[in-house]
């Protein structure tokens, strides 16, 4: 009877350890979401996102691949940065189509904000209602976890202070003075980390520069990379104080002093291996 194939299913799962796998509404022995953790694997196989919040502003930056010689890579459907609001922009990776959901979630909250209070979102209040958004689609069965992350970069009209989150497939959203999300993320927080943004907040124009050396970097390391096109956005003085994509002429001139930048410490780890041979 039916109590039976109850008792046999649940014998199976807990003698295998399998099964805990199957919902987003079942917490495994030792505590975990075994799908939420599978949604977080997909973000870390997808193009890597960075954001840095500076002195100046807030710098965003995306390394699109292109799976497709064919593929114009400008267009909509391939963008990875958008304007949610005039002062808030959202990077986002993972899985694309579900991206795309999270990003329309946030210019629909933005807009909701706008009609009932008569001014401009603050970002903290953005991050935590996407939070919940996200998070509500890992409490019931019949919904999967969001396989996509956002990172969001925006400015408080009222502080007049820039800001820079993440929300990830759990739900959660933390602030972040650097962040990274995507492939290579392990190697792009290490990359961030050594910029001691806590304690030095660099320019925005050197945001621009790191991001773009960041980036080309993780790509340098990849094995069987495919061609990358890059995004950058910005919320500083330059662009009045909107979310904008960076100038093309000054992503050209960092880009070149990115290419310039991994050239010599290239060159550098070449001499000391010859040095160390030396000896």
């Amino acid at each position: 009877g039916k109590p039976a194939l109850i008792y046999l299913s649940w014998f199976i799962m807990a003698s295998s350890g399998s099964g805990y796998d199957l919902s987003a509404s079942t917490f495994s022995p030792d505590g975990r979401i075994f799908q939420v953790e599978y949604a977080t694997k997909a973000v870390e196989n997808a193009g890597t996102v960075l954001g840095i919040k500076c002195q100046d502003g807030v710098v965003l930056g995306v390394a699109k691949p292109i799976h497709h010689k064919m593929v114009v890579a400008t267009t909509g459907s391939y963008k990875r940065i958008h304007t949610c609001d005039t002062h808030v922009g959202v990077a986002s990776t993972g899985f694309l189509p579900d991206a795309r959901v999270l990003v329309q979630r946030t210019v629909e909250e933005a807009a909701d904000w706008l009609e009932q209070y008569g001014g401009k979102i603050p970002p903290h209040v953005l991050a935590e209602r996407l939070g919940s958004y996200v998070h509500y689609f890992t409490l019931h069965g019949a919904l999967r976890p969001f396989g996509a992350a956002a990172v969001i970069a925006g400015r408080d009209e009222d502080t007049e202070e820039c800001a820079l989150y993440m929300v990830e497939p759990n739900g959660a959203p933390y602030k972040y003075y650097g962040v990274a999300t995507g492939k290579g993320k392990q190697a792009a927080k290490t990359e961030l980390e050594k910029l001691n943004l806590h304690k030095d907040p660099i320019s925005v124009q050197d945001a621009v520069k790191q991001v773009l050396r960041i980036l080309h970097l993780l790509h340098q390391e990849q094995k069987d990379a495919k061609p990358i096109e890059v995004e950058v956005s910005w919320i500083c003085e330059a662009s009045g104080w909107t979310h904008m994509g960076v100038p093309k002429d000054i992503i050209k001139s960092a880009e070149e002093w990115a290419k310039e930048q991994l050239e010599e410490e290239e060159d550098d780890d070449d001499d000391d291996e010859e040095m160390e041979e030396g000896e």
